[in-house]
């Protein structure tokens, strides 16, 4: 049997209907979507972490490096445990909680915050191999699980629309239609955009890849041609840096050696009796978020890949579970945040990847960008997130499975695909629905249809909100 027959075999591409070429493709595009984690991580965490003896650059290329890492593994364990198309990263959202909240706003050293995430993915590691986690998302309502795609179909296509400055701020709207003739980014990604929705109804392969590189490249070609000042559509440092030194430069000048945050974890495990209560609340708070954004994602682009049975649930649903529990694990341990699987993923999904090797492909050239870190950055964010709104658009099918003729299907579906995007979270949305088809059904009369355990989950969303509330008003301190 031949390397192919072999990789064919293993992943099981007939079974899946699919081919090594699909799954290449898929795996590329997914990479392209999500590794402005490799640049954007690093920024934010950066302000958090200080380093003595390293200046900002090097501290940033170090928690590249960590990113990468726990990236690559976390990926690794999906392609060949899991064997699902989905690839995983630090969370973002989560990677600002550490940071800005925890960090910065409550004054836990970040060394302290390393080693709650990493207590939160020994936790979760425990959860799953004993099914817990299973047992919990399979108690999501049967709406709320249907109507996950579309909502996060919605929050893509408004971060995307967002970073593509056609969505922008409005100081009494709150957002509205941004100036393509005077965004060069906007008027950019409009016609990038086109390409990339003209490729995809015609049926080619490779269309979110080609549109975003397209994109990419002509960001660069104006900005070299004068056409645009740097900064403008490509990163002004990366250009600069190009233009004086050449573009070897940019690999010559990495710092791969992430010791140092390491060091900082081990000294984070020692530190965590000195103030319980905070460390007890910092690790609450990374599991109850990171726990439901998971699970929210995996439903939702599981959907597009007609991967859930005829409950709207995973079929053994633990195994990609392991796979963002044993990244976050180990990502503390480098120095990065929780580690999530990425609605990016959907962007590889919808160009046909249906197995692990897809994810293989992206943890492949995740340990691949080690060598051109700095390169990462040279593809702007918003060529990138063309793929989400192509995306976005796609999964909003997911409305057809809903029964809004059902009074508790038509409020908890609406809520969870609203919510989503006016809050920024995946899993405010999934509390939108939990905590309100129980309540519905309970005023229809049909409190049959309501298990203890989905009335335990809606109480469990609210007494953390309660918390959360209390500490964000600074009701309660520690």
């Amino acid at each position: 049997m031949g390397a192919f027959e072999t990789l064919a075999a293993y992943f099981g591409f007939d079974e899946h209907d699919t081919d090594l070429g699909t799954e290449t493709v898929a795996g590329i595009t997914t990479f392209l979507a999500m590794s402005y984690i490799i640049v954007v991580n690093p920024l934010i965490l950066s302000e958090a972490i200080a380093l003595e003896g390293y200046d900002a650059g090097e501290v940033q290329q170090m928690i590249a490096v960590a990113t990468i890492l726990a990236s690559a593994v976390a990926i690794f364990v999906m392609a060949f445990w899991a064997n699902r198309p989905f690839g995983l990263a630090p969370g973002m959202g989560l990677n600002a909680f550490f940071a800005f909240t925890v960090v910065i706003g409550l004054g836990v050293p970040w060394q302290v915050a390393l080693a709650a995430v990493f207590v939160e993915g020994i936790i979760f590691i425990a959860l799953t191999a004993v099914g817990a986690r299973k047992y919990i998302i399979e108690l999501f309502p049967e709406p709320v699980k249907f109507a996950v795609g579309a909502g996060i179909g919605v929050y893509l296509l408004f971060l995307g629309l967002q970073e593509m400055q056609i969505v922008v701020d409005h100081p009494d709207t709150l957002v509205t239609l941004g100036n393509v003739a005077t965004s060069a980014v906007a008027a950019l990604s409009v016609v990038g955009l086109a390409l990339m929705l003209i490729l995809h109804a015609r049926g080619t392969r490779g269309s979110i890849v080609i549109g975003i590189l397209a994109t990419a490249v002509a960001g660069w070609v104006l900005t070299v041609a004068g056409v645009v000042s740097p900064g403008t559509l490509v990163p002004a440092t990366t250009y600069d840096q190009i233009s004086s030194d050449g573009i070897l430069s940019l690999i010559a000048n990495v710092q791969y050696d992430f010791t140092p945050l390491a060091a900082g974890f081990v000294d984070g495990l020692g530190m965590i009796t000195d103030d319980p209560l905070v460390f007890a609340l910092v690790v609450f708070t990374f599991f109850f978020v990171d726990f439901f954004d998971t699970a929210g994602t995996l439903i939702g682009v599981s959907q597009i890949g007609g991967f859930l049975d005829e409950d709207g649930d995973l079929p053994e649903i633990e195994k990609p579970l392991m796979a963002d529990a044993i990244g976050t694990t180990l990502g503390a341990m480098v120095g990065t945040s929780t580690v999530t699987t990425y609605i990016e993923s959907s962007t590889g999904v919808e160009e046909g990847g249906r197995t692990g090797f897809t994810a293989l492909v992206v943890g492949l050239l995740f340990v691949l960008s080690l060598l051109i870190v700095p390169l990462i950055g040279a593809i702007p964010q918003y060529a990138s997130y063309l793929a989400l709104v192509v995306v976005g658009i796609i999964m909003l099918q997911g409305v057809t499975d809903i029964d809004w003729q059902d009074p508790a299907w038509a409020i908890s579906a609406g809520l969870t695909i609203t919510v989503m995007p006016l809050t920024a979270s995946i899993s405010n949305g999934l509390a939108a629905g939990i905590i309100s088809y129980p309540i519905v059904k309970a005023a229809t009369g049909e409190t049959e249809d309501v298990s203890v355990g989905q009335w335990v989950l809606a109480a469990a969303f609210i007494l953390y909100f309660a918390v959360f509330f209390a500490v964000d008003a600074g009701m309660v301190s520690f």
